[in-house]
């Protein structure tokens, strides 16, 4: 065991500032088990002293440990085993989650698998998580690594606990995936295409011709790489689900005379682009018809993407080409 000096355990926490635990509060405790092996707590700090460690950042559930470990480290120097000086101590706050509770390995928000599940970038995991109980001054919330590394200081970081926002946390991934240049989304989209099915194991020159055409299309949209295949997916196939909910809420009594005259505006164009699919159905839908675009576009979204949320809908056509578009608006009409 360990005798625990008879006095007052002083520092200066680098987070926290003078913290002080009185005489008598920290017991003796046990160096090693019954059988020899020595315990974390004389490891540690040995450890430690061989490499010469300077600086101890760590959690503030093992701020109670701190005054054992400068007792180790003071009675190493004072036995010429550790030439010193103690290292510096700082006690980073705990991390909250749902309902102000510790964040847990256990806790759904804490697996890193999930995030890359999901479609998070390790940029902007890395952005938010430094976010947590730190700040670069100012109201500034997007950086890099690099950016991260010349702005940090221990001064800056907060003692109190922060609150791990998944809402945030999709809102900064969100502006990553803005911010990357387009050949380099498509990059990272593609094994979240094939995982889902949207394109094959090894895509045709066809398939990845069409993944680099819709992306800028959704790039704005997109706040984590996951979504784009639903997003997507009309595009690959033509086995689309027409979605029940959306269906219920846009096919109306005018829906039916919508996509009879949108076919037949756009059976007749002599250049299929996304120009001249949007004057068609503009002039034919709401300048005759006199219907808002709600009403105008969306039975014809339906039809070509299944979904009443998608890709800009004049554009989409466009790649889906008119056979296809038409085909789409027909069957929609005629079910």
């Amino acid at each position: 065991r360990f005798r625990m000096p008879d006095r007052d355990c002083t520092w200066n926490d680098l987070i926290r500032g003078e913290i002080t635990f009185a005489a008598g509060q920290i017991p003796d405790f046990v160096l090693q088990r019954a059988n020899g092996e020595p315990l974390y707590t004389l490891v540690n700090p040995t450890d430690d002293a061989a490499m010469k460690i300077t600086h101890v950042l760590r959690g503030e559930d093992l701020l109670s440990s701190t005054p054992r470990q400068i007792a180790l480290y003071e009675a190493m120097i004072d036995l010429g085993v550790f030439d010193g000086p103690v290292p510096q101590f700082g006690h980073l706050p705990y991390v909250m989650g749902e309902g102000n509770k510790k964040l847990s390995k256990r806790d759904p928000e804490s697996s890193l698998q999930m995030y890359r599940d999901r479609g998070y970038l390790p940029e902007a995991l890395t952005n938010y998580l430094a976010l947590l109980g730190w700040s670069p001054g100012g109201d500034v919330e997007f950086f890099s690594k690099e950016q991260m590394a010349q702005s940090f200081s221990l001064e800056r970081v907060n003692p109190n606990p922060a609150r791990f926002d998944v809402k945030k946390c999709t809102a900064i991934n969100g502006d990553w995936t803005r911010h990357l240049a387009i050949d380099d989304l498509v990059e990272r989209l593609v094994p979240y295409l094939q995982r889902d099915g949207v394109i094959g194991s090894t895509p045709s020159a066809e398939d990845m011709n069409l993944v680099r055409a819709v992306v800028p299309l959704i790039s704005e949209r997109l706040e984590t790489l996951g979504q784009a295949s639903a997003m997507v997916g009309f595009l690959f196939t033509d086995d689309i689900a027409i979605d029940a909910g959306d269906a219920e809420k846009i096919m109306g009594d005018q829906a039916d005379d919508v996509l009879r005259e949108a076919e037949a505006a756009l059976a007749g164009l002599d250049e299929w682009t996304t120009e001249a699919i949007e004057r068609a159905l503009r002039a034919t839908l709401i300048e005759e018809r006199g219907l808002k675009p709600k009403m105008a576009f969306g039975p014809v979204r339906l039809a070509i993407t299944g979904r009443r949320v998608s890709p800009p809908l004049f554009e989409s056509m466009e790649l889906l080409g008119a056979d296809r578009s038409l085909s789409r608006i027909r069957s929609l009409h005629a079910s």
